[in-house]
């Protein structure tokens, strides 16, 4: 999986990209370039655009992900969801728990 993080043109949020496969092998990676973030910005847009698969591992990042979010008092938002990966979201019930636009 690759991820690139950027700062949005108005530098309140930073975006981080995400493509190929969210899973147990690289759920880890996200984890570890996603929760410091928390740390420095309030405001984090994940973007799905180029993602094709999430494991029950992704997941989980995700949630911790929107745990932190909502402890740091920030925002943590998905878009450019596929609908392959949002009916996922909805299955698992993650569609009523993550901010996905």
């Amino acid at each position: 999986m690759t991820i690139v993080k950027d700062k949005d043109p108005a530098g309140e949020r930073l975006i981080i990209s995400l493509e190929g496969r969210l899973d147990t092998t690289t759920a880890p990676e996200l984890q570890e370039q996603l929760i410091p973030e928390f740390d420095k910005t309030k405001h984090i847009q994940l973007d799905f655009k180029q993602l094709v698969y999430v494991s029950s591992a992704g997941l989980r990042v995700l949630l911790l992900g929107a745990k932190t979010a909502k402890a740091k008092g920030g925002t943590m938002r998905l878009v450019n969801v596929s609908p392959e990966i949002q009916e996922i979201f909805e299955m698992t019930g993650f569609s009523e728990v993550l901010t996905i636009e």
